[in-house]
Formats: structure tokens, sequence, C-alpha cells
């Protein structure tokens, strides 16, 4: 649990690294990269402790793939509710198919 919660703290910050500074188009690009580094030296600081302790419990595919669905789930909130912009049917779609890829990790097929 604790791996999933810092996955998606780091992944909050991530998004905003990325993404947030589209809302802020004026602002000159070298502004624009220098916050977003700042950012993504927090997103860090989550991203790194949440792989070394669920490496203990997840193979490193297992994290990468619930690394992804987490950022999905993060992305569809931050853009609707930060961006504004709409989730249409087929941007679900396409995240179910991910989200199927997290089954098919964790399955136990034995």
């Amino acid at each position: 649990m604790k791996t999933i919660l810092l996955l998606t703290i780091s992944n909050i910050f991530m998004t905003f690294a990325w993404y947030g500074h589209l809302k802020f188009k004026h602002s000159t690009l070298w502004k624009a990269i220098l916050v977003s580094w700042l950012i993504a030296f927090v997103e860090y600081c989550f991203q790194v402790p949440a792989n070394r302790i669920g490496h203990y419990q997840f193979s490193a595919a297992q994290l990468k793939v619930m690394q992804e669905a987490i950022t999905l789930i993060v992305f569809c909130v931050f853009s609707v509710l930060y961006l504004k912009e709409s989730i249409k049917w087929n941007y679900l779609l396409s995240f179910m198919m991910i989200l199927g890829a997290v089954f098919f990790m964790f399955y136990d097929w034995k």
C-alpha cells in the first residue's frame, strides 16, 4: 500500500511537471522548463523510494505497469479539473485497455 501511495504522489507531481505549464502558454519556454524541472525533482523524491520499497514485493515490470495505470488515473483527473478538457469515449476505451494490462500483469496464472 505504501508503494501505491508513493507512486500516486509521485505521479501527481509528474503530471504537473509535464503538463501544468500548458495553462501558462504566455510564459517563456525557459521558465516552463525550469519550473518543470523543479517539480520533477520533487516527483523523483517520491518515485525512487516507491520503486525501491516496492521492488521487495513486486517485479520491476509489475512496478512499471502499476505506475502507468496510476499515471492514467491521475492524468484523467488532472485534464478534467486543471486543464478543463473533456474525456472522450475513445480516451476511456484506450485507458481501459491499459488497465487490462494491469490485470494480466498481476493475475496468478498457475
